[in-house]
C-alpha cells in the first residue's frame, strides 16, 4: 500500500487529485477579497464629512448566467468586516436580472425590505397571498418580521434592474406585511420624492396603501430624476446620516464630491449643526438618484 502511494505521488494524477480537493477552498478565499477602498473623504467640519464610494469599489457578485449584482455591503459570498452596514442600512444591492429568470422562492425574517425598480418588470409572489408585477419607478416593500417567503422574477423579455435595500427594524418579531406603490415620473421629476418613512409618524401601523411608505425604523428614503443642470437643496439634520447612490447619470454634492454612474457617498451631519447640501445634476446627462436618511449611528 505504501509503495502504491509513493508511486501515485510521483504521477501527474496525484497533482490533479490535490487540485480537485483544494479548488473549492481556493475559490472561496478568492471570492472574499476586499474591493479597493473608497478614494475620497471630504471633511466639512470636525463632525461633518462625506465619503465617496466609486462604483469600481463595489463588489460584483460571482458570475451566473442570469444575475449580476453589485453589493454595497457584505452580502452572500462577499464578506468584509469593515463594510458590514451603514447605520440601520444593512444591505444595498444593485441587481441585473436577465429575462425569464430571477430569485426563486426564499425566506426572510426580521428585516424591512425595500425594492426600487429602475428598468424592466419585476414580478413578486409571496407566502401571504400577494402577486403583482411592477415597472420603473415603482417600489415594493416587506416587513419580514416573524417570517415570509417570496420570489422575485423577471418574466419579461427585457433586462430587469432594481435596487434591493434591507433596513434593520426597530424591534424583532413583527407581523409579516407586504405593500407596493406605483409612482409616475412626474412624482420625482426635478424634485425629491419622499417615498419611505417611519411608522411612528402615523397614528396607526396600518399602511394606508398610498403616499409615503411606512416602515418600522427611523429612516427616510427620497428619489429624484433631475434634468441636466437642475439643482436641488437637501438639508441633512444634525445627528443624522445619509447614504446616497447615483442610479443613472451624474451629479455633484455641494461642489465637493462628484458622483458618476453607480457611485455612492456616505454623508454625516454630526451632532452640532445641520448640513445643507446642493445636489446638482450633470449639465449633459442629468441624474437619477436615491437618498437613504437615518439617525446617526
Amino acid at each position: 500500500m505504501c509503495a502504491f502511494f509513493l508511486h501515485l505521488k510521483s504521477t501527474p494524477y496525484f497533482l490533479i487529485l490535490v487540485l480537485c480537493v483544494l479548488y473549492p477552498f481556493i475559490m472561496f478565499f478568492l471570492s472574499r477579497k476586499t474591493p479597493p477602498v473608497a478614494e475620497k473623504s471630504v471633511l466639512l467640519h470636525p463632525s461633518q464629512k462625506m465619503r465617496h464610494i466609486p462604483a469600481k469599489c463595489l463588489h460584483v457578485s460571482t458570475p451566473t448566467w442570469w444575475l449580476e449584482s453589485r453589493f454595497h455591503f457584505s452580502f452572500a459570498e462577499y464578506y468584509n468586516p469593515a463594510n458590514q452596514e451603514f447605520g440601520v442600512l444593512r444591505v444595498l444591492n444593485d441587481d441585473l436580472v436577465k429575462p425569464q429568470a430571477g430569485f426563486g422562492t426564499h425566506g426572510h425574517r426580521d428585516m424591512e425590505i425595500f425594492t426600487y425598480i429602475v428598468d424592466g418588470k419585476l414580478t413578486h409572489r409571496d407566502s401571504i397571498g400577494t402577486s403583482e408585477t411592477l415597472g420603473r419607478g415603482s417600489v415594493q416593500y416587506m416587513s419580514a418580521g416573524t417570517g415570509i417567503r417570496h420570489s422575485e422574477m423577471n418574466n419579461g423579455d427585457d433586462l430587469l434592474r432594481f435596487l434591493q435595500i434591507w433596513i434593520k427594524p426597530d424591534r424583532y418579531g413583527l407581523k409579516p406585511n407586504y405593500g407596493s406603490r406605483v409612482f409616475k415620473k412626474d412624482d420625482r421629476h426635478n424634485k425629491l420624492q419622499h417615498v419611505l418613512t417611519d411608522f411612528k409618524r402615523y397614528e396607526s401601523e396600518k399602511d394606508a396603501g398610498e403616499g409615503v411608505i411606512p416602515i418600522h425604523q427611523d429612516c427616510n428614503i427620497y428619489v429624484s430624476e433631475a434634468d441636466a443642470g437642475v439643482v436641488q437643496d437637501f438639508v441633512l439634520a444634525k445627528k443624522r446620516q445619509a447614504y446616497m447612490v447615483c442610479i443613472e447619470g451624474k451629479l455633484s454634492l455641494s461642489e465637493k464630491v462628484q458622483l458618476d454612474f453607480r457611485d455612492a457617498v456616505e454623508i454625516t451631519a454630526g451632532a452640532v449643526e445641520d448640513l445643507p447640501l446642493k445636489l446638482k445634476a450633470d449639465e449633459n446627462v442629468g441624474a437619477h438618484y436615491i437618498i437613504i436618511e437615518m439617525a446617526l449611528a
